[in-house]
């Protein structure tokens, strides 16, 4: 039986759907909640962090370190929302998690993170993309099955 299962989660239904599962099937294991922020495909519109402020001396469109600073202050204020609300399902099944935040490519940040911290299990949701939505985007769950050297149980 599992000891340490990692649930990695951006805060979708589907993720919060993989979490559940986590807790009900492996309820004697540790839970860590691993939310990854990925500056490249984070979903925080470098429209809306990187408005063109022509007083501050930036050329418009360039990234400035003020844009870095906001995206960060951003990406930490989304983890703490994903943690509430994992803490919120947690609390459901009478059972605590623990939560880690890391920024890089989810794909590689989940399979090493699981490799470095003696996880037995990873449970995480996929979206089922299928078609030019799978090609563009790829799929983080089929790549993680792929390269994690622990099993992984993908809901769907």
């Amino acid at each position: 039986m599992p000891t340490r299962v990692l649930v990695p989660t951006e805060g979708s239904p589907l993720s919060m759907k993989a979490l559940e599962v986590a807790l009900t099937d492996y309820h004697d294991a540790g839970i860590v909640v691993l939310h990854v922020m990925d500056p490249i495909g984070s979903g925080l519109s470098i429209i809306d962090v990187m408005r063109p402020k022509f007083g501050d001396g930036a050329p418009p469109g360039s990234v400035t370190p003020e844009y870095w600073e906001e995206w960060h202050e951003r990406a930490e204020a989304r983890a703490e929302e994903v943690f509430e609300r994992a803490r919120e399902v947690a609390g459901e099944y009478d059972h605590a998690v623990e939560t880690v935040h890391e920024f890089g490519d989810p794909d590689d940040v989940i399979v090493e993170y699981a490799d470095e911290h003696d996880i037995d299990r990873i449970v995480l949701g996929s979206h089922c993309r299928t078609g030019a939505e799978r090609y563009l985007l790829g799929s983080v769950a089929e790549t993680v099955v792929r390269r994690a050297s622990v099993p992984v149980m993908v809901v769907r």
